[in-house]
């Protein structure tokens, strides 16, 4: 022992058993004392909490004289922390659920390897490759405990995770809580690359038939005192806390259990394993019973993975009767049963056996089938929701939102089966007085909610209506009913029915027009304008609602039909199908135009014609909202429509500007450049302005990669936008005789107005379409003589530098439609760096510079992986970097303006040493500098906080400087990877504080 040493043990042994004013862990550490300390009621610190410092301790780098990071020495003082943890560790009796819940996964990771090593498990050996059986005791416990936390760990990353509210960003505490997620991610990554292993050393301890023993404080004493005694005790079974059989078996099938059902999400046919371990795990714990010291199972949790299994993996020998009502919903759901559903739903409102949350989860799956377009499952949603909806009330709760919403349009259907469901959930004779309350509330509700009385007729008249509800109750009602419809003639005296109710022709009529003006079937339209047309002659059916609305250029052709009915029924068909359409109900519309097509081709082959027109209009929104949006091409017969349509010539066929519109977008979206180009007739470019456009944008596109002296059609297509941007002026003389110049705004000599232009811009999604029309309006925007920051753009070479009148050009309402174009673009794809760049540069262009920092680094972000790569040099160019150094500077965040000139590929040091010098810095300042790689820079730092007498700042000055990888005898490929870490640290922490 050295003389250091001596002194040291002489020292502790004559102090007195009072913690000194030190740390807790160095008292106990110095004193011995933590046995005595664990021993106390509540101690403080925690258990769990002197793990954390005892690890964290024994795990400190060290710096040597050079003042160079070592690893954490293997001497005296950190064997002994290593060795305190283990002992609190083990007063836990090493239950994996205190341990996990309360230690990060870096530090049970490390207490776990600790373990290992103490207990003799030989280091570079795979645990899959050592016989449990003829191991010691306690090493093969200490082999079972990690990999049961291993593949726990496992298990619980796989879980989603609520995120803390984060408070004010402090970028040191993000610096650390960054470096802890990225090492439990690195332990994460090699335990699941060794879980195949972990499964397999623990289906081999179920194999053993002899009890384990685990370390306690008093083995891990004698290891300390004479490291071979403790294995030879334990092999006699004499030493350790003794672990029976079947509670080691027990722990290891639950974990297993839960490793298989979290692999079950990728291969079903695990979960047959998940299934059995699970239901071994029950039958152990009926076997230990209350006996068990050191098995603890999560029995209701146990009880779910349980249930589930059984929805998953019935048993092959359970009949439909043995079957739970969870699993009988499932196989209903996996074989398309929905009707089968619907019925025990129905029976569960008695029985109230499954969750409320359960029954809204299948709703809520079959709503998102029907969304997908399984149009038949419409009438199954509306039935399972009525279903839940009955159970809600029957329990108290509110009418859900999504009832309402599917009862909007109540239909004599669904008035039956809601009667039929209420009817069969409850027992009028066994139900309590609450029960039936809350159902007579609910039907009452549904009368004053209905404005057709037929349907109001068919509840009040129910049996189970006049049951749950007086004469009285019913009267009210009925006089509830009176205030809320005064044109209904009730009749004074008492009634005990609705079919009291007279209804004159008045009234009969009002209902027909209301049921008009909801119905979206084309024979039921049809039917009420017979009944109506029967009862009047004198009314115009077509305006009951001022809601339907016709295009003017169709308006006039459809009232010109001279038999009322036939006018009122073609009129009304369009203007439902156009409004269902609009609010992307398209099975309606196609079904509304379909009918309405078959209705006019008996008589008007224009309205044929328009027909067929809108019909190709609405295939094509049908197509681009569904799976036009997932990428798949549209049918080639759509393709071969929209061609007919562009060359169609007949004459005295009203057109809507709006199709041609949407066709020639609908070819530039899908690529169709060489029809456009090459096939498209001369009689249409003439005539249609559209195609116009669209043959010059699919020529640009194809010429795009070629020479520039070949990109003629570029030329072209900047003369027409030029001319569309133009305005017309005009010379008018005042009062006082002076001449004054006045600007029309949209001007006539373009082929359309610039709201066109942009109306049908809005309408294309091809990104490299957008990106040239994006091009040309920056550099349009650009030309100005006024400008003081250009916005950059990709492609921007290709068009002319120069307008021969620049006055002609309405530069502010080209700077308007930049603006809308890029917002559109980014609502297209909001992950295009070339689109994220010219917004950022627009906001610098108009002094919004957080704004502009946002998108500059946004747009890095999105083609780096999150700067985990290194961000192209076309998209950081000198200019960006420029740009974001200036925002920085005049946000007064000085620090990042000098990290920022290292980026530049010449360092601009004049500009970092200049903002280093400035005081009233709004960054982090000293906090930056390990992400400064340039020595010139940080060696100015130290000068500058030694001439100001800033000492600390000095220190981690030098600190950064004194940093191995940035000496400047390395290698230029070490330099180059420490500039880009700290690149890529720097570019994350200032993300963090602008996005």
């Amino acid at each position: 022992m050295s003389a250091e040493a001596a002194d040291r043990e002489a020292a502790t042994s004559s102090r007195p058993c009072t913690p000194p004013q030190t740390s807790w862990f160095e008292f106990l550490l110095e004193e011995s004392l933590l046995e005595k300390h664990l021993r106390k009621p509540c101690p403080d610190p925690a258990p769990v909490q002197l793990i954390v410092q005892f690890l964290e301790q024994a795990s400190k780098p060290s710096v040597n004289e050079q003042n160079q990071v070592q690893p954490p020495p293997d001497n005296k003082r950190n064997r002994i922390l290593k060795l305190l943890a283990l002992k609190v560790a083990a007063h836990l009796k090493w239950d994996l659920d205190i341990l996990e819940k309360s230690l990060s996964v870096p530090v049970l990771n490390m207490l776990l390897n600790e373990l290992l090593c103490i207990s003799k498990v030989p280091p570079g050996t795979k645990h899959v490759d050592m016989d449990l059986a003829t191991l010691p005791p306690t090493t093969a416990m200490a082999i079972l405990l990690y990999n049961r936390w291993a593949i726990r760990t496992i298990v619980q990353s796989s879980f989603p995770v609520k995120q803390a509210k984060p408070g004010p960003p402090q970028l040191s505490v993000m610096n650390q809580m960054q470096q802890e997620k990225e090492l439990t991610e690195n332990i994460l990554k090699v335990l699941k690359e060794q879980a195949s292993d972990s499964i397999l050393v623990l289906e081999a301890a179920l194999k053993l038939n002899k009890d384990l023993y685990v370390h306690t404080m008093r083995t891990l004493d004698l290891l300390a005192v004479e490291p071979g005694m403790v294995n030879g005790e334990t092999e006699s079974s004499t030493a350790g806390l003794k672990i029976r059989t079947e509670e080691m078996q027990c722990q290891v099938c639950y974990d297993l259990g839960a490793a298989y059902f979290q692999q079950g999400s990728t291969n079903s046919a695990v979960y047959e394993n998940a299934r059995e371990k699970f239901f071994r795990t029950k039958e152990l714990i009926a076997e230990i019973g209350s006996l068990s010291l050191h098995c603890t199972i999560d029995e209701k949790r146990l009880a779910g993975y349980c249930q589930a299994c059984d929805v998953l993996v019935p048993s092959s020998d359970s009949t439909s009767q043995q079957l739970t009502p969870y699993s009988q919903v499932h196989i209903c759901l996996r074989s398309g049963n929905y009707q089968d559903v619907v019925k025990i739903f129905i029976e569960d409102n008695l029985t109230f056996s499954l969750p409320i949350q359960f029954r809204q989860s299948v709703l809520r799956e079959l709503f998102q089938k029907a969304q997908q377009g399984n149009e038949a499952l419409d009438e199954i949603c509306f039935k399972v929701c009525a279903c839940n909806t009955v159970r809600d009330i029957l329990e108290g709760r509110a009418i859900s939102v999504q009832f309402n919403q599917l009862f909007l349009r109540p239909n004599k259907e669904k008035i039956d089966f809601l009667l039929e469901v209420c009817s069969r959930s409850i027992n009028l004779e066994k139900a309590s007085d609450s029960l039936k309350g809350n159902m007579a509330a609910f039907l009452k509700n549904v009368c004053l909610g209905l404005e057709d009385l037929q349907y109001v007729f068919m509840i009040s008249s129910h049996e189970l209506f006049i049951t749950l509800l007086k004469d009285e109750e019913r009267k009210l009602l009925v006089d509830q009913m009176r205030k809320r419809s005064p044109r209904v003639n009730l009749c004074i005296k008492p009634v005990t029915s609705f079919y009291d109710i007279p209804a004159s022709a008045s009234v009969n009529i009002g209902q027909l027009e209301h049921q008009l003006i909801l119905s979206v079937d084309p024979w039921r339209i049809r039917q009420i304008l017979i009944e109506l047309h029967g009862m009047t002659s004198e009314r115009q059916f077509w305006t009951v609602s001022n809601k339907w609305e016709v295009p003017s250029v169709y308006s006039g052709v459809i009232l010109g039909i001279k038999d009322n009915l036939t006018r009122d029924l073609v009129y009304i068909l369009m203007a439902k199908g156009l409004h269902c359409s609009t609010v992307k109900d398209f099975s309606h519309a196609k079904q509304l135009f379909a009918a309405c097509l078959e209705l006019v081709t008996e008589f008007s082959p224009k309205l044929r014609q328009v027909m067929l027109n809108e019909m190709l209009l609405l295939d094509i929104h049908t197509h681009e909202a569904g799976t036009g949006q997932s990428g798949e091409r549209p049918p080639s017969d759509l393709i071969s429509r929209v061609r007919g349509y562009l060359e169609m010539r007949l004459p005295d066929i009203p057109l809507r500007q709006v199709i041609a519109e949407e066709c020639v977008a609908f070819m530039l979206n899908w690529r169709e450049n060489e029809y456009l180009t090459l096939q498209v007739p001369a009689f249409l470019l003439q005539n249609n302005p559209y195609v116009k456009l669209g043959q010059l944008l699919a020529a640009t596109c194809k010429e795009l990669p070629g020479p520039k002296e070949s990109r003629r059609t570029a030329k072209d297509l900047w003369e027409v936008v030029v001319q569309i941007c133009s305005v017309s002026s005009q010379h008018k003389r005042g009062n006082d005789g002076r001449v004054s110049l006045i600007k029309q705004r949209e001007s006539t000599l373009g082929i359309m107005y610039r709201s066109e232009l942009l109306s049908f811009i809005k309408k294309l999604r091809e990104p490299l379409v957008l990106t040239i029309i994006l091009s040309l309006f920056v550099k349009l925007h650009n030309v100005r003589e006024d400008i003081v920051n250009d916005i950059t753009a990709e492609h921007i070479s290709i068009w002319p530098s120069s307008i021969p009148n620049l006055q002609s050009v309405d530069f502010e309402a080209v700077a308007i439609t930049v603006k809308e174009l890029v917002r559109y673009a980014l609502s297209i794809n909001p992950n295009t760096h070339s689109w994220l760049i010219i917004q950022a540069d627009i906001y610098f262009a108009t002094n919004q510079y957080s704004a502009a920092l946002h998108y500059y680094l946004q747009a890095g972000a999105v083609c780096s992986d999150f700067f985990n790569k290194a961000v192209p040099p076309d998209v950081y160019t000198d200019q960006v970097i420029k740009r974001m150094i200036k925002c920085c500077s005049l946000l007064n965040c000085h620090t990042q303006v000098a990290i920022l000139c290292q980026f530049l590929r010449e360092i601009d040091y004049k500009t970092a040493f200049k903002s280093l010098q400035e005081q009233n810095s709004h960054d982090a300042m000293d906090s930056y500098y390990d992400y400064i790689w340039d020595v010139t820079i940080l060696e100015y730092l130290t000068y500058l906080h030694h001439k100001r007498g800033e000492t600390d700042k000095r220190q981690i000055a030098i600190k950064a400087i004194g940093q191995t990888e940035l000496n400047a005898s390395n290698p230029e490929e070490v330099l180059q990877l420490a500039a880009q870490r700290r690149k890529k640290k720097f570019l994350q922490a200032m993300a963090k504080l602008y996005f």
